[in-house]
């Protein structure tokens, strides 16, 4: 480790359009510098923590799991301050240990859940009870300790700092000083330096890190106008004061604390304390909820098959009969017996209610089983496809089921399962939307105050479709490429275009999945709001995954939907009921349709591609 300083303080672009830390540059730049150790802080949120765990243990760098708290100034549940800078100060939180680690998102997550005014807040009360395991560091001008030099009042600051210190454990409180060339800091700084030597706190040194290199900074103020809505040349809105908020080097910060070098040093005795380690082989999948005693999950199983054989097939051959043992086998060695059975269960509830589901996609179409107890409607041995697409023997990972629900409905089933397995254990996932290669451009010529007719002909020439980058538009095409050697706006916008590319914009819930956890939700992953008020996981659906969750999806399909109302008028205005299980899969009039690619409307056949 490097013997100078540890970065504490560091915003990645998870600090929604205020960080312009990508996760992978942060690191990067830590492991360029030589320091062993770098931490992750974000306003009021966990939700990068897992990405940034996994790329700083590849690169060999101790990654310090932490955030930014939001602390209301008096009860979390208090809702009445004059605005939006009244409402909380900040505190950096780090963790330690494993403890930590689950304090940590057990504050985060009622910070959302109770806390949010503004910002998703805790409060001392709520501090106090899950401190265990954790450090805090005094944080930013904007924490409460310095708000309160800032006013003057140093005697309350000198109790909030005695308070904070009875909090957490014997030398795990730190007094954060920074220097960015912001007045005020001297005035804390040299006020905090005497709290420190008056009262035995250590102190701790940071830089406010919001982006990588200094050359930056304009880029990042061109973000903020981003997230407020501002152009650049706007006097009076959000910006920084100084150019300073980057990712220095050692140096640089021995440089900034002649008066206080132990600041410098305690940084690394901070991060000779955090130690935790994210686990990632092991699974948390919920049991199923046996109706009756004196059963088993795989004896329901086997008789939910056998009951199967009889409704689905008219005689039941050797070939069928091997086929289910063989994925019994399967399921019952993998452990996944119970994940059949839960799916099975939403599956029938929502059609004994009459809410309408889809008759299978995907890589379940392949299993025999799935078919038998009436998780999807299509005979895998008719169409000649393979088990081993759904569950491959021979391979490690978790089978996908994508079940469709009428889009109206999709809620119910997601209630029900909540209901069935408790709130606490079951929640929607969080999904992020980031600044792609069209949207910087359209952004960042907006915020420099370009018109919309300029900018937009510039974002007509970059390619649609995933995958596609500044760069990969700029080498495919000709056009672009030679506005941006010879056009001087252009130029400017791809050059601050390029440090925001690939940002997180914004987040949102996920259209389809959902978690199920065996215990409540918090004890492996901290939890959010939606905009709808429904509980979402901080982590996207990856990073839910790999800490060993279990995610389904309930997509709610608008084709489910229309066919469920096509079925309802032809009954009635026919009398003729029809079962879908039941059409024809030979009928002419329907070939002849595919025939002529007239699938306008048909379910993953309407596209220009599939036609």
């Amino acid at each position: 480790m490097n013997q100078k300083f540890v970065h504490l303080h560091n915003h990645s672009e998870y600090s929604l359009l205020d960080g312009a830390c990508r996760i992978n540059d942060l690191v990067g730049r830590a492991h360029e510098l030589g320091m062993g150790a770098v931490a992750i802080t974000d306003h009021g949120s966990m939700y990068g923590v897992v990405d940034f765990f996994k790329t700083a243990s590849k690169q060999g760098i101790k990654p310090i799991i932490g955030m930014e708290a939001y602390v209301a100034p008096g009860s979390r549940k208090e809702k009445k301050s004059a605005g939006i800078k009244d409402a909380s100060y900040h505190l950096v939180l780090l963790a330690k240990n494993e403890t930590g680690y689950r304090n940590l998102m057990k504050l985060s997550s009622i910070a959302f859940i109770e806390g949010f005014y503004y910002k998703p807040r805790i409060d001392l009360e709520l501090l106090q009870e899950y401190s265990e395991g954790l450090i805090g560091l005094s944080a930013c001008l904007k924490g409460q300790i310095s708000y309160l030099i800032m006013q003057e009042k140093i005697e309350e600051a000198r109790l909030l700092v005695k308070e904070y210190a009875s909090i957490f454990d014997d030398g795990d409180f730190y007094l954060e000083i920074q220097r960015h060339g912001i007045p005020e800091e001297e005035t804390d700084a040299r006020t905090l330096i005497e709290m420190s030597r008056e009262l035995g706190l250590p102190l701790v040194a940071s830089n406010d890190t919001h982006y990588i290199l200094k050359e930056h900074a304009y880029a990042h103020d061109i973000l903020l106008c981003i997230q407020t809505g501002n152009t650049i040349s706007e006097e009076k809105r959000m910006k920084f004061q100084t150019e300073e908020f980057y990712f220095k080097t050692a140096g640089e910060m021995s440089d900034l604390f002649p008066d206080a070098p132990e600041a410098l040093s305690n940084t690394l005795d901070v991060a000779e304390k955090c130690n935790f380690e994210m686990a990632f082989d092991k699974t948390h999948y919920p049991s199923f909820q046996l109706p009756e005693q004196g059963t088993t999950v795989e004896k329901l199983l086997r008789d939910l098959c056998e009951k199967g054989l009889k409704n689905r097939f008219e005689e039941v051959t050797d070939e069928i009969r091997d086929r289910m043992e063989l994925e019994l086998e399967v399921l019952e060695g993998r452990g996944l017996v119970s994940y059949m059975l839960i799916v099975w269960d939403f599956i029938d509830y929502a059609r004994r209610n009459g809410i309408p589901v889809g008759p299978g996609r995907g890589s379940a179409a392949g299993s025999l089983v799935a078919y038998l107890i009436g998780i999807t409607d299509i005979d895998p041995l008719r169409y000649s496809l393979f088990f081993e697409r759904f569950i491959n023997p021979e391979r490690p990972g978790f089978p996908d089921i994508d079940v469709d629900f009428c889009y109206d409905r999709r809620g119910e089933v997601i209630e029900y399962v909540s209901e069935k397995y408790g709130k606490e254990n079951v929640a929607q996932i969080i999904t992020f939307g980031t600044l792609g290669a069209k949207m910087a451009v359209r952004d960042v010529g907006r915020v420099l105050g370009y018109s919309y007719g300029e900018v937009d002909k510039i974002a007509r020439l970059i390619p649609g479709g995933p995958g596609v980058s500044l760069q990969s538009a700029l080498d495919s095409e000709p056009d672009l490429r030679k506005l941006n050697e010879t056009d001087p706006m252009v130029q400017e916008i791809f050059k601050h275009a390029f440090v925001l590319e690939g940002l997180c914009r914004n987040s949102s819930t996920h259209a389809a999945a959902v978690v199920i956890t065996d215990e409540n939700m918090t004890n492996y992953v901290p939890l959010c709001t939606g905009k709808e008020s429904e509980t979402i996981t901080q982590f996207s659906m990856k990073p839910v995954e790999s800490i060993g969750l279990l995610k389904m999806d309930f997509l709610g399909l608008k084709t489910v939907t229309v066919i469920n109302n096509a079925v309802k008028i032809i009954e009635q205005t026919r009398g003729e009921k029809i079962d879908m299980s039941r059409i024809p899969r030979d009928d002419k009039k329907t070939l002849d349709l595919l025939n002529r690619a007239d699938t306008g409307g048909v379910f993953q056949l309407e596209s220009s591609g599939m036609r």
